[in-house]
């Protein structure tokens, strides 16, 4: 082989590392993606992925936490770089969180904060549960003139943010003394299923005010049950600032919402991924901030949390 030929060979050999690197793989376990903004997080996180030319394989837990941890765990056989959870019960994750560590994969949780200590190569994406419902409540507050009754719309009562967005909702109505909750239940984030739980409150007779709900799913149903009653005099606010909701603030039958930033949580998450497995992470959480959503700025927010 003559002196040329194994200079090529030597550059060739040089380069190779940079040239045939293995694209990642990322294994995103979602909750349901029958609700809404799990759906615009799905979205927003396939498309950075694109993006960023890595592998991104979609499995819907359907809200079975045995069935997600079955998800997990193929994930894991398959030799996935990391894993990005939305968990459907956020205090069912240890036995996935000791399955990643057991196989040194990164597991990055998104939206849905769990109640249980990060660790090794953990991190978690999302907003503060209790300031969402804080900020939510607050502002319902202000539309109320600090008096009346309120409803609670809750979300599935596994999930951290439903438990903590309602006990914030609860700790603002406690401030004033002219407030009160009088209703209080979980509608499992769906709007079917805040239909029929508004509409049971209306037939009970008890004077409600005002009706929080955890998501706007819910509380896009209770304006439904709301128009199918005639009832026009009880103002609804909701979370997450969905296309859905920000047309019902428009049509001024929907008082406010909370933006939570599918965006910049399924970018966050996706970016957060690539710092663990590339072990330049220097947190581990990433709080992406609340809006609160009115009639006055809807329009601002009509490019956001599309699917």
């Amino acid at each position: 082989m003559n002196t040329k030929k194994i200079a090529l060979l030597v550059c060739a050999m040089a380069l190779a590392p940079a040239s045939q690197a293995k694209d990642l793989r990322i294994g995103v376990a979602l909750a349901n993606f029958d609700l809404n903004f799990v759906s615009i997080l799905r979205t927003q996180m396939a498309n950075e992925m694109k993006k960023e030319n890595i592998q991104g394989q979609f499995e819907d837990a359907k809200g079975d936490v045995a069935v997600q941890v079955q998800q997990v765990e193929n994930f894991i056989n398959q030799g996935v770089d990391a894993i990005i959870l939305n968990p459907v019960d956020t205090q069912g994750v240890k036995r996935m969180m000791d399955a990643a560590t057991k196989a040194n994969i990164p597991l990055i949780f998104v939206n849905r904060k769990p109640e249980v200590e990060l660790s090794g190569k953990m991190a978690y994406v999302g907003s503060d549960s209790m300031l969402g419902g804080q900020m939510e409540m607050e502002a319902l507050a202000k539309k109320m003139n600090y008096k009346g009754n309120v409803a609670i719309l809750m979300g599935a009562l596994s999930a951290e943010e439903a438990r903590q967005r309602t006990k914030a909702t609860e700790e603002v109505i406690a401030k004033y003394k002219d407030m009160k909750v009088v209703e209080k239940q979980s509608a499992q984030w769906m709007r079917n299923e805040a239909v029929d739980v508004t509409s049971g409150w209306l037939l009970s007779g008890d004077k409600i005010d005002a009706i929080a709900a955890n998501n706007d799913e819910m509380a896009i149903g209770a304006i439904m049950a709301l128009g199918q009653s005639g009832n026009k005099d009880i103002l609804v606010a909701g979370i997450d600032g969905t296309p859905d909701a920000l047309q019902f603030i428009k049509n001024g039958k929907l008082a406010l919402t909370v933006f939570q930033d599918a965006a910049g949580q399924g970018v966050g998450a996706v970016t957060m991924a690539k710092q663990v497995i590339d072990g330049t992470n220097k947190d581990k959480f990433m709080w992406i901030p609340y809006q609160v959503i009115t009639k006055e700025n809807y329009a601002d927010f009509a490019r956001k949390n599309v699917k």
